[in-house]
């Protein structure tokens, strides 16, 4: 069950971490902070479907359009903004043709990173407070 909520809370701020990268580095697209409840059920609908999205994808891909498994995670990434940005909830906005490319690629690998580098920090950080417990 632990593994299961680290799971989800990594998934889940690696979506953040992305979408605020993007924010951040993309001219285009906005966060609506104003907005923050909108932003979270953003981060929450955002990691679900591209949770979802990325294996339907890769199997479309595997027997449509081999070539196309490599950017299965930048395809998925898109669709998933695409989605989220239609909703009408609030929390996201890209405005132009050069945010809807560059922010796919940013949040793709700021999310792959931090997917990557999230569960490590978690896993040290844990090792040190049972370290710290057994000192006591």
């Amino acid at each position: 069950m632990t593994t299961l909520l680290l799971r989800a809370a990594v998934f889940l701020g690696s979506a953040a971490l992305g979408l605020v990268a993007a924010d951040l580095i993309v001219p285009g697209f906005r966060i609506v902070w104003s907005h923050w409840w909108g932003f979270v059920l953003c981060i929450v609908i955002f990691a679900v479907l591209q949770s979802v999205l990325a294996p339907v994808i890769t199997r479309v891909a595997r027997r449509h359009a081999p070539p196309l498994l490599g950017g299965v995670g930048l395809l998925s990434t898109f669709a998933a903004l695409l989605i989220v940005v239609l909703l009408p909830i609030g929390g996201l906005r890209i405005a132009d043709a050069l945010a809807w490319a560059l922010a796919p690629v940013v949040v793709w690998v700021v999310t792959a990173m931090a997917t990557v580098l999230l569960p490590k920090l978690f896993i040290r950080r844990g090792a040190d407070v049972r370290g710290d417990a057994r000192r006591a």
